[in-house]
């Protein structure tokens, strides 16, 4: 559910130890947003210390939560690719501590750097492997067997990610979240 890159974050701080790569960090707070839909961002993250929800915000103001990116995830590649407003919003959830990277900066790595680009490349694929599966499970498989599915991956979900959020990844209502985590503590007592 929360994925983590070690190897990008860890080669990630060592470009930005080295210096002369245009990485900055930066902080934000718990609930803060980063990133606007349909806005256009000249810097690409990757993820430091922290949690960060990437949703999609639909024209009746519901939200549909992409996925949870952990440290070392990136957020923010896909519009130096295709030169596009962003096309989902990130906030953070916990506290977080990010790489920021200028888009010049992104694409004078991507080209002079083949750790770096394979590294990202790699990155895009996990994020593409890992998405399809997900909507499909969650999609065919009732609303219990989804919050199982979340707590055997990240057992302390419901400490962290506030019900709302759970309710918008999985793609139900919160009062759909609710009956079923109550049939579920039923099951289970």
């Amino acid at each position: 559910m929360i994925r983590i890159n070690a190897e990008l974050v860890a080669y990630t701080e060592q470009l930005f130890k080295k210096g002369g790569h245009g990485i900055m960090e930066e902080s934000y707070g718990a609930n803060e947003l980063i990133l606007e839909q349909n806005h256009r961002y000249t810097k690409i993250y990757v993820i430091r210390e922290g949690i960060v929800k990437c949703f999609i915000s639909d024209e009746n103001g519901k939200d549909f939560i992409q996925e949870f990116l952990g440290e070392g995830l990136e957020f923010g590649e896909l519009e130096v690719f295709n030169n596009r407003p962003a096309i989902c919003s990130v906030a953070s959830i916990t506290s977080l501590k990010a790489f920021a990277i200028s888009h010049a900066s992104f694409n004078t790595l991507l080209e002079t750097d083949m750790r770096f680009n394979r590294l990202i490349m790699k990155a895009l694929a996990d994020k593409i492997r890992y998405k399809a599966p997900r909507h499909s499970y969650q999609h065919a498989y009732p609303i219990e067997d989804n919050i199982l599915k979340l707590k055997r991956e990240f057992p302390e979900v419901t400490e962290i990610i506030s019900k709302k959020d759970i309710a918008n990844y999985i793609g139900v209502t919160q009062r759909s979240l609710n009956r079923a985590l109550k049939e579920l503590k039923k099951k289970s007592e």
